[in-house]
């Protein structure tokens, strides 16, 4: 059984090395066949083609990581919140969470859309690996739920 603390553990350890630029920690987190996308939740953004991802592999993945790290802001925050565990299959666990992303503007903080961040970590060994991550930023206007999510 995945615990839910290691998997809030694992996602904050793919974060902070993301952020920092780890290239070679954020490898070793994911697993050989790992599938990641990233898209914004509507294209009326004019970074929405930036963020926009759908690739499977390890090698693919980094370099698509890799690429979009080192042309993104810095400093640059990505702090995982509200993970927990959707479902348990064998050595595989589906998650879901938020994350909130920061970064300084003419020095202050400044938000920058969050998202959702969908996945499955596998036990492989003695380790924990992402097997897939979906993250969908936010960039729709916010409005009164029952409008929204009919």
């Amino acid at each position: 059984m995945i615990e839910p603390a290691a998997v809030a553990d694992l996602l904050s350890k793919w974060w902070f090395n993301y952020d920092e630029g780890h290239f070679d920690v954020l490898r070793d987190l994911l697993t050989d066949d790992v599938h990641f996308t990233c898209r914004t939740d509507t294209d009326t953004v004019a970074w929405a083609e930036f963020a926009r991802a759908d690739m499977s592999g390890r090698d693919t993945v980094m370099h698509w990581q890799t690429e979009h790290r080192r042309a993104s802001p810095y400093p640059l925050r990505h702090h995982g919140t509200n993970v927990h565990i959707v479902e348990q299959r064998g050595t595989e666990a589906t998650f879901a969470s938020y994350i909130h992303v920061t970064q300084v503007v003419d020095e202050s903080p400044a938000g920058i859309p969050g998202g959702i961040v969908r996945g499955t970590v596998r036990q492989e060994g003695d380790a924990l690996h992402i097997a897939a991550m979906a993250v969908v930023l936010d960039t729709m206007t916010s409005d009164v739920f029952s409008t929204v999510k009919a």
